[in-house]
């Protein structure tokens, strides 16, 4: 696992972030796009800031960030779970553009709709950066990482629910297609969250039977995804 980010991973990792809004943009067919830009600058923002700030503050996670599946005990079934995940965030990035632009398979939805899908990305957006500045084991895979000394965090936004970064997760994957406009994006969005709610329960059987004082945590904090639902 990499200890610092590198010139080639900083470099990967812009390029990365800069495709993301330009194929949106592109695959749309309009460049004038008013939704499509205002989600990739809300992209990029949180990109550029949670990055920064881990290089700043936490470069120990954010090297733990790259770790690719199947390294570090990962647990035998997250690591196709990741790649599952990885493509449906791919059909789910690729089919809004077409959906809601180019072919226009949705109706138009209401203003508050869209409004309601924007205000999901500020709340997607908190939950995310939080997440990462309260959790200096936030890894990416399902593992116990046991060379750093993982311990149990439970304050922050990890004292209001167990999963805090799932959360921001379903936020993206509800409010963007809602803001931009998509009922296939939302399917695809609502599938992901499912797989999500999935990995929830099999993880926690990870940390339960292997970090100390989780199940006292889950105890303490009632409520894996959803305060009084779930």
């Amino acid at each position: 696992m990499p200890t610092a980010l590198t010139p080639a991973m900083l470099t990967f990792t812009i390029a990365y972030v800069l495709a993301h809004p330009l194929v949106l943009l592109w695959l749309s067919g309009d460049w004038r796009w008013a939704e499509g830009w205002l989600f990739s600058i809300w992209f990029l923002a949180l990109c550029a800031v949670t990055t920064v700030y881990l290089y700043a503050k936490d470069p120990a996670l954010l090297a733990e960030r790259y770790r690719r599946p199947g390294t570090g005990g990962e647990a035998g079934w997250d690591k196709w779970f990741v790649y599952v995940i990885v493509v449906l965030f791919f059909v789910w990035f690729v089919v809004m553009p077409l959906d809601a632009k180019r072919f226009q398979w949705t109706p138009e939805f209401p203003l508050a709709v869209k409004t309601a899908g924007a205000l999901l990305l500020l709340v997607s957006s908190f939950f995310m950066f939080r997440a990462f500045a309260d959790n200096t084991y936030l890894s990416p895979l399902v593992r116990i990482q046991t060379e750093r000394r993982q311990q149990v965090v439970s304050t922050g936004v990890y004292g209001f629910v167990r999963h805090p970064m799932y959360l921001g997760a379903v936020c993206l994957f509800v409010g963007t297609p809602l803001l931009l406009n998509s009922a296939y994006g939302l399917a695809v969005g609502l599938l992901m969250t499912l797989l999500l709610m999935g990995r929830i329960l099999g993880e926690e059987r990870v940390l339960r039977n292997g970090l100390a004082g989780y199940e006292d945590y889950m105890q303490k904090v009632k409520y894996r995804l959803i305060p009084f639902v779930w």
